[in-house]
């Protein structure tokens, strides 16, 4: 794998305490160290090799209807014996990690015609997945979960819906609201939610907008869906096979450990959903049977790692070697896996995609 100047795959970091003696930006090196995007976090470790064991590679670091009189109708005997008409499914959309770009996600919607200029659902019996990470790094994370919260019931209204997966910095929001500084069981020191997710791309006016509903929506998001022969997950890792053996046992039991409220339990279910490039090397396409074999489905559609880093070129410092434009999704592991994180956090691109999508 090819790498830009002096640069290794930028890696998430489960932070311990350690990392806190100065603030963590103090320590931002790499070619996005004065990005002018605002949601750019803490340096990349330079050799996978030495990672601890308590770091995992990853991205970036890596209406209603009132009661009233009733009416008299007459009903047609024949009518009411007749099936109802299945309504017809409309196209099915996936959006990559959005990190809060508010505005970088309601232009690439508004372009994909699923919402109209004024922000509102416009594609009628569309079928919209969203795949998780919208906070954090971004200047608007709420602002994008209250946009996803509105646009699914727009959707549902209209014949189609909105539907979203849960990403490991969802997991990460809700483990420093919850968890703060409280000490977990990183494997690699102490650790906290609270030191991980500031070294990660917290953003304080995020926290401060968080609210019941926004913390009860994201704990009960699913973690694996199979939606037209694709099985889309957020990270690309085979962490969810620890899960369960069917989508049903894996979404089960990853809202029963968030309802635990357990701090060491939701650390290590974070851990491992930040895991990464399961399918990029050698074994990657059997990694991606592994999962398409268990949970169903002919392709694995994720997010999580950015397409630059999949494809081993993210530039360098001095800017004589930009990382690649990503005009749209990258299909590798023998055709079986389809990235969707368009590097919007790096100055990237935000893809929406139909699908299915050609090869």
């Amino acid at each position: 794998m090819t790498q830009g100047a002096g640069q290794g795959p930028e890696v998430e970091r489960t932070a311990t305490l350690r990392d806190f003696r100065v603030p963590a930006y103090v320590h931002e090196t790499g070619p996005y160290a004065e990005s002018t995007h605002p949601g750019n976090a803490a340096p990349p470790l330079d050799d996978p090799a030495e990672h601890p064991d308590g770091y995992t590679p990853t991205q970036r670091d890596l209406p209603v209807i009132n009661r009233g009189d009733t009416v008299q109708v007459t009903v047609d005997p024949a009518a009411a014996q007749a099936p109802p008409q299945a309504t017809r499914q409309g196209p099915l959309f996936v959006v990559g990690d959005v990190h809060g770009y508010l505005d970088e996600l309601l232009a690439a919607l508004e372009e994909k015609g699923l919402i109209d200029a004024t922000g509102q659902w416009c594609a009628g019996t569309a079928r919209l997945w969203f795949l998780g990470d919208f906070t954090d790094r971004g200047p608007d994370g709420i602002g994008v979960i209250d946009l996803v919260m509105r646009l699914s019931a727009e959707a549902a209204a209209a014949g189609g819906y909105c539907k979203a997966l849960m990403g490991n910095h969802e997991l990460l929001l809700l483990g420093a609201k919850r968890f703060g500084d409280t000490p977990v069981n990183s494997g690699a020191g102490t650790a906290t939610f609270q030191a991980a997710w500031l070294l990660n791309g917290g953003q304080k006016a995020d926290m401060d907008r968080l609210q019941d509903h926004h913390l009860q929506w994201m704990a009960r998001l699913d973690a694996v869906e199979e939606v037209d022969g694709h099985l889309l997950v957020h990270s690309d890792t085979t962490a969810y096979l620890d899960y369960g053996d069917s989508i049903e046992a894996v979404n089960d039991t990853i809202r029963e450990t968030i309802t635990r409220n357990d701090a060491d339990e939701v650390w290590d279910l974070f851990r491992k959903f930040t895991k990464r490039f399961a399918f990029r090397d050698e074994g990657g396409a059997d990694a991606a049977r592994s999962l398409l074999d268990t949970y169903g489905g002919h392709r694995v559609v994720h997010g999580h790692s950015p397409i630059p880093y999949l494809l081993g070129e993210v530039g360098s410092e001095e800017g004589d070697d930009p990382a690649p434009a990503v005009e749209g999704p990258h299909v590798y592991a023998d055709g079986l896996a389809i990235a969707m994180d368009g590097g919007v956090t790096m100055a990237g691109k935000l893809l929406v995609q139909q699908l299915p999508l050609a090869v």
